[in-house]
This record gives structure tokens, sequence and C-alpha cells, in this order.
């Protein structure tokens, strides 16, 4: 199989205290990978190492084929694109006049930055100086230039941390449809119902340790309750198990004209983060 990333027992302290430990995963070129966890569970420590501005661990790294020392040589680095925390945005410059400067970094035509502002959906904005828009634009026009070389493997970490829903759906559309012209996304964040939408597989972290690793949809079979609820007429709601008993129930609701809807009752990804790590996942 032809992986983006591969991690394989990574380890990592901070003053003595474990911040990784033997952390292990593979991410599918073309895929996109949820690595998800509350605030302080080592989320942002491997995203840093990953892209090589945290050193002093061990453990095995490879990021599309090459070592992270490979990785640093210009050539390589123009495969790779990364969103933190920090925009890197010029406050008193323009969209337009920020942009033109990474075009100059990765040697990227400027007709380019009608493209990405366009995907982005901030075009009619690129005049205007960056300390006068909003958090959600800045973020979009970060994402737009972390786009703007088409890496071949996104980093993002927390993009669409504290955005109301109308951007945080704008950057999800987005990610979407990088994601379908080919393009690797590692995604770290703490939001469950971001990941369910967006990640084809995602690793619970949790105090620096991987406890959960799979497809959303996949986990959350395997822990599916073996009960059904039925929403009847009335504002009746009525769980039944999946056995001859429940099954006579629904067929009796169906008779009567009486059920709205059934559904089986399996878990979020918020519920088994709590069944793995007995804690909430605070946003």
């Amino acid at each position: 199989m032809n992986y983006a990333v591969q991690v394989e027992q990574l380890k990592k302290m901070f003053d003595g205290k474990v911040a990784l430990k033997d952390v292990s995963f593979e991410i599918e070129k073309g895929k996109t990978f949820g690595f998800l966890g509350p605030s302080g569970s080592g989320k942002t420590t491997t995203i840093k190492i990953l892209t090589s501005q945290l050193s002093g661990y061990s453990g095995n790294v490879t990021i599309l084929g090459k070592t992270l020392e490979e990785l640093k040589k210009p050539a390589q680095m123009k495969k790779i694109g990364v969103l933190t925390d920090n925009t890197g945005l010029y406050d008193r410059l323009t969209v337009l006049e920020n942009l033109k400067l990474y075009c100059e970094l990765y040697d990227v035509s400027i007709d380019r930055i009608d493209e990405v502002l366009t995907d982005v959906g901030l075009l009619d904005q690129k005049q205007k100086v960056i300390k006068k828009l909003s958090k959600g634009m800045k973020q979009r026009i970060t994402l737009a230039r972390t786009i703007l070389h088409k890496p071949e493997l996104l980093f993002l970490d927390e993009p669409t941390s504290a955005l109301d829903p109308v951007n945080t759906t704008q950057i999800h559309r987005i990610l979407k449809k990088l994601n379908n012209e080919g393009t690797t996304i590692f995604l770290t964040t703490h939001n469950m119902e971001e990941a369910e939408k967006i990640c084809d597989t995602v690793a619970f972290l949790d105090q620096g340790q991987i406890k959960l690793l799979g497809a959303p949809k996949e986990l959350k079979l395997q822990q599916v309750d073996s009960s059904i609820t039925l929403e009847l007429k009335g504002g009746i709601v009525k769980v039944v198990d999946k056995d001859e008993e429940g099954l006579h129930e629904i067929g009796e609701a169906i008779k009567k004209g009486q059920l709205l809807s059934i559904h089986s009752n399996e878990p979020n990804l918020g519920d088994l983060f709590v069944q793995v790590t007995g804690k909430e996942l605070v946003q």
C-alpha cells in the first residue's frame, strides 16, 4: 500500500514527563486522517515532529517516502503544507500582498492567487488589509496560503478551532474538495463531529498514547447497542431490543400506523472516546 505518512514507536519527553509514548500509525495517500484528543494530549507535539519543527524524539517517521532529514530539502518541503494556530500573515499588508510573498517563496505563478481565493470564497476580499478581516476570514486566507503551492500532504492543526458554524462548514467544504483531488490530509482536532464528517480514519490520543484507531463507521459499529429506538405518534419514544419481542413491537407499531421513525442506537465518536478513555472531551 502507498503511504503518505508512516510513524513507528514515536516517543517524546518534556522535562522528564512523557508527551508521546509508542505512537504508531500510517496514512494512506489521498486519505484524510483525524488525530483526536483533548488539549494537552500530544496532538500538536506530534504534528510539530512530523513537520520537522521539533526534535529530540525517538522512533521512525517517514513522510512521502522520505525521512524527516530528507524532507528539509527545499524540493521536498514544497510537497507539504502546514496550518497551525499561528497564521503567519502580515496584518498591515493586503490579502493579495500576503499571498504574493508566498508565491515568490514557493516559486508559484501569481495567477494561482485568484484560484485559491475562489476556493476559499474570498476572491472579493483580496485588496483588503489583513487586520480588517474577521477571524474566520483570516483562517480561510491562511488555508489559501497553505494550499497555494498545491501540496501533496496537508498538516492542519485545529483548523476550525473557535470558528463559527458557517466558517467551519466552509473550511470542511474546502478540505473535502482538496481530498477529492488527491491531497492527503493530517488533521488534529478535539471536535468529534468534525472528524466524523471528513475523516477516513481516526486515532484517539489520550495522555500521549493512541487508545483507538480505525475508520469512524467501523469503530462505531463495533460498539453498536443491541437496541433500537422507535419514535411513535404522540411524542412517544420507545427503546426495544433486537430480538423477537422487539420485532413484534415494531410490527405492531407499523400495523397501527403509529411509527414515525426507527434507528439503531450506535454511539458517536464522542461517546466512544468516553468509553475508551473514561473522560469527557471538552471542546
